[in-house]
């Protein structure tokens, strides 16, 4: 690299693009700000191989810098959603998002930093469709209720995660032939997030975790699914029997191991509805209803007797009196709505281990 290189580079590009501000404008009569000191993360160079150096031109960073100044101009778009209120489902409309497009308005950077004053440009807006339109909404047949299901009996740590977890999937939309996860829209469930300390199965006995009681309502949406006639695209019972779930009829979750979920397989789309109250939570799907689903439980066969375990006293330690375990089904019929024809028979086989007797001394 030649000092002649350098000093023409400086000259011819560096001097020049430090020599004054970058202004975008923006609507509202707002406008965003490049400031000469900052050019210095925009404008880099690098040897071109001849002696001499090209100028590298980092629009990231730029954009980094002037998209937080024209925030506030902005339109994001917004899905369509549904209001219960009345009783009924009806569309709330979507926003159609205008957004600045900032690739396009810094297509002519190099240009800009070489301009010897003013350095203005306006800012390039452009229209952003939500990804659920008011239109597409109107067409997902969303209209009665199709599965619910109602749980309770938790204790109120418990309750205070359930009625949290409910309220992040009460108003989700699952389209035709797309799949829910619980654990992938309700995403972290720590304390960060407003999560308390509450039961759970750990290493087959009780103990207690931040999320704790979580399982219950993926058990309550379990069976609303289950009801509506989805598709089981994925579920896990618990390692024991819980006496105020449907036996073989209830569902576990546990972050990053262990989900929830359903498919969509039919032709309308799906509302998820999900509240809770000091001693239940309520699970409601809403489509078109189209099948009607039969439960049949199963006997309760080969009993387990439980063993006994004796930890030290403590938090870590709750006592039990323990139960047997024992291998039980449930049959799901589904038939036509409009014509009572089967359409499918589906037993599905579980075994409960047996609830171990704990003991604190």
């Amino acid at each position: 690299m030649g000092q002649d290189g350098v000093d023409r580079a400086m000259s011819e590009v560096a001097v020049p693009a430090v020599a004054t501000d970058l202004v975008v404008t923006g609507r509202d009569n707002k406008s965003a700000v490049l400031r000469r000191d900052q050019v210095g993360g925009v404008l880099t160079f690098a040897p071109d191989g001849n002696g001499g150096l090209t100028p590298q031109y980092n629009v990231d960073a730029a954009i980094g810098v002037l998209a937080p100044q024209l925030a506030g101009t902005e339109v994001q778009p917004k899905d369509a959603t549904f209001s219960l209120t009345g009783g009924a489902p009806t569309v709330v409309p979507a926003v159609t998002g205008d957004m600045i497009e900032w690739r396009k308005t810094l297509e002519q950077l190099p240009t800009l930093l070489a301009q010897p004053g003013p350095r203005t440009t306006a800012a390039v807006y452009e229209q952003k469709p939500p990804a659920l339109t008011t239109a597409a909404a109107d067409k997902l047949g969303i209209r009665q209720v199709i599965g619910e299901f109602t749980s309770g009996g938790f204790e109120y740590a418990s309750g205070v995660n359930i009625r949290l977890a409910a309220s992040e999937i009460n108003g989700a939309v699952v389209k035709p032939g797309e799949t829910f996860s619980l654990n992938g829209y309700t995403g972290p469930r720590g304390s960060a997030e407003g999560y308390v300390e509450s039961g759970v199965i750990n290493n087959g006995r009780p103990a207690k975790a931040v999320g704790g009681g979580i399982s219950q309502l993926a058990t309550t949406l379990y069976n609303a699914a289950y009801f509506a006639g989805m598709e089981d695209a994925g579920h896990t019972e618990h390692s024991y029997y819980i006496s105020r779930y449907p036996a073989a009829r209830e569902a576990t979750v546990f972050e990053g191991a262990i989900d929830l979920k359903f498919k969509n397989d039919s032709p309308t789309g799906v509302l998820i509805q999900a509240f809770g109250t000091g001693s239940d939570v309520t699970v409601r799907l809403w489509g078109t209803k189209t099948v009607d689903v039969q439960s049949i439980p199963g006997e309760r066969y080969a009993p387990t007797d439980p063993n006994t375990v004796t930890l030290p006293k403590g938090p870590g330690c709750i006592a039990s009196s323990g139960a047997k375990g024992f291998t039980t089904s449930d049959t799901r019929v589904i038939t036509d709505h409009a014509t009572g024809q089967e359409i499918s028979r589906d037993t599905r086989t579980v075994k409960y281990d047996p609830v171990p007797i704990v003991k604190c001394e």
